[in-house]
């Protein structure tokens, strides 16, 4: 191959663990010469990790495969992630000349580009790349975003049957990772400098339960004990598999590695809503989670999921998604205007008006600014201790506290990975604006 065959675009669309895959694509690609561009226009190959959670979303990837592909017709586009999972066939009568690589297959993105360009990527070899295969996307080359952030999937798929979710056709089953592979990529990451590790699946509460029983508490564990200085982030777990493990939870996020940060969808405040979209709980059961984190950690922050506009969601149903975020206050607030996809059940359904659909929406989110700005109003004035985990701009940097609220604030390029002292002096909805008192 040669110089100006091997220049790669990254594009990606998404969760943490699509992050971590584009990093992952990055380093199995820079380590086998392929050189990376932030610049579309320099690179020869073009690789779009999709995302298919939202019809929005995946409308928008659709448009840049149509685009690239008229374009610049003479580079090479690979469509990899959920998207060619369950529009493989659509991908190719839109755009035939693209590449198609599974979220299955992410290690193969050589032996990929390789059977393009020796022609041997007929439509029966296309499929190979595109077959359910458990694959541990551990201890591979990763060309990180930010070296202070390491990004670990602890598995991938679920156990879920969600009437909605059209990211299970393309995840599959659930597939807890090796615990001693997940451990030696943590260990391998914090000795080249890491300060802050994510976990992220699509739900973490679940590991190790298609092995028999839960295995989180047990994985955290091996984590906390691990002899560095670093802060760790627990990624999205669904509340009908925290619930079991609650108490045993909130004592492992006592530990001071921890960010008391809890991301827990709820999806709909409504018991009928939850019902019809085949989700395993009772909003009672999820609203006992929050309510026992927040007793154990009071300032911790809360993030959660709704879907707004179910087909079977009543003006009543959104009365009680209005009333939740109105006594829990999440920090977070995840909205999504439903999306139909078809293959699923909800599909199937009659789609509310989109008028009635986008004036619930800004209700909720109406309500969600206000009650979350209150519970930020609380900082104003204090002094608190954050970390410094990223450069956002010339001159400002983006640090988090224990609770993992995001402060920004003046600063240079010496205090990257660094602990320091800051006065919030300035209140946003989902931000907050300190001055730095010390270095730490």
């Amino acid at each position: 191959m040669n110089q100006n065959q091997n220049i790669v675009y990254i594009e990606t669309y998404g969760c943490a663990a699509n992050q971590n895959n584009s990093e992952i694509l990055a380093g199995i690609l820079s380590r086998a010469g392929f050189i990376a561009t932030n610049n579309q226009n320099l690179a020869n190959i073009i690789i779009l990790n999709t995302c298919i959670v939202k019809s929005k979303t995946e409308s928008k990837i659709i448009r840049r495969i149509l685009d690239i592909s008229k374009e610049t017709p003479e580079k090479i586009l690979i469509v990899a992630g959920c998207m060619p999972e369950t529009n493989a066939k659509n991908i190719k009568n839109l755009a035939p000349n693209t590449i198609l690589l599974g979220t299955h297959h992410f290690k193969d993105i050589l032996k990929l580009i390789r059977d393009f360009q020796e022609k041997r990527l007929d439509w029966k070899k296309q499929e190979s790349y595109l077959n359910n295969t458990p694959e541990v996307k551990l201890n591979l080359p990763k060309k990180p975003l930010n070296n202070l952030i390491s990004i670990h999937q602890i598995s991938e798929g679920c156990l879920g049957d969600c009437s909605y979710c059209k990211t299970r056709f393309a995840k599959g089953k659930l597939y807890s990772y090796p615990q001693e592979e997940i451990l030696k990529s943590i260990e391998s990451d914090l000795q080249q400098g890491a300060r802050e590790i994510w976990l992220t699946s699509q739900d973490c509460a679940s590991y190790g339960l298609d092995r028999g029983e839960s295995e989180l508490i047990e994985l955290l564990k091996k984590i906390l004990a691990l002899k560095h200085k670093f802060k760790l982030r627990l990624g999205m777990m669904n509340p009908n598999n925290v619930l079991p493990i609650i108490e045993e939870l909130i004592e492992i996020y006592k530990d001071k590695k921890m960010y008391k940060f809890l991301h827990s969808p709820i999806q709909s405040a409504s018991d009928s809503v939850l019902k019809n979209m085949n989700r395993k709980y009772k909003i009672k059961q999820a609203e006992e989670i929050i309510s026992k984190f927040r007793k154990t950690f009071p300032e911790a922050v809360i993030a959660t999921d709704i879907i707004v506009g179910y087909p079977t969601e009543t003006l009543e149903d959104n009365k009680k998604n209005l009333g939740f975020i109105q006594r829990f206050k999440p920090d977070v607030l995840n909205l999504s205007k439903f999306s139909s996809h078809k293959g699923t059940e909800a599909g199937k359904l009659k789609v509310l008006p989109i008028e009635t659909i986008n004036e619930r929406a800004g209700e909720l989110m109406l309500a969600h600014r206000k009650e979350a700005k209150s519970r930020k109003e609380e900082y104003f004035g204090k002094t608190t201790k954050v970390f410094v985990n990223k450069r956002i701009s010339e001159g400002f940097c983006e640090a988090r506290d224990e609770n993992y609220n995001i402060i920004l604030l003046k600063c240079g390029k010496e205090m990257l990975g660094r602990e320091a002292s800051v006065k919030i002096k300035e209140i946003g909805v989902h931000h907050i604006m300190g001055e730095l008192t010390s270095l730490l």
